[in-house]
């Protein structure tokens, strides 16, 4: 299994960018989907996820109304468009795949599989 992650850069405050995810080694259709973020020196943290039982979509309050978390099930690929970003949002994201369950994606703890992470640069 290996979830592929792409579309990171070096940003300007208030630009966009959209990560890319592939996956491949099975199918992924009914897990949750995510992202988490990790800045030096700060735990990895949750960022969004779209759910794999139903067509809900969750994101942290620092991110909301900024980020858009989509998939396209067929080719096993999620997406993070990004807009407005600020500085704070300088971080490694990391795509991220739980198997189902009860709990939906929010704890990295829970995270079944990890993508290589791909670097999101805001210059201020």
């Amino acid at each position: 299994v290996q979830l592929q992650a792409s579309g990171g850069g070096l940003m300007q405050a208030g630009g966009s960018l959209t990560l890319s995810c592939v996956a491949s080694g099975r199918t992924f259709t009914n897990w949750d989907m995510g992202w988490f973020r990790q800045a030096p020196g700060r735990e990895r943290e949750f960022v969004a996820s779209y759910s794999g039982s139903d067509p809900n979509t969750y994101y942290a309050a620092s991110v909301e109304g900024r980020f858009i978390i989509s998939r396209h099930n067929a080719e096993n690929t999620v997406y993070l468009q990004m807009d407005s970003l600020k500085p704070e949002d300088t971080a490694v994201y990391f795509c991220a795949a739980q198997s189902p369950g009860i709990l939906r994606m929010y704890s990295p703890h829970r995270v079944t599989y990890w993508g290589q992470g791909t670097q999101v640069t805001v210059s201020s």
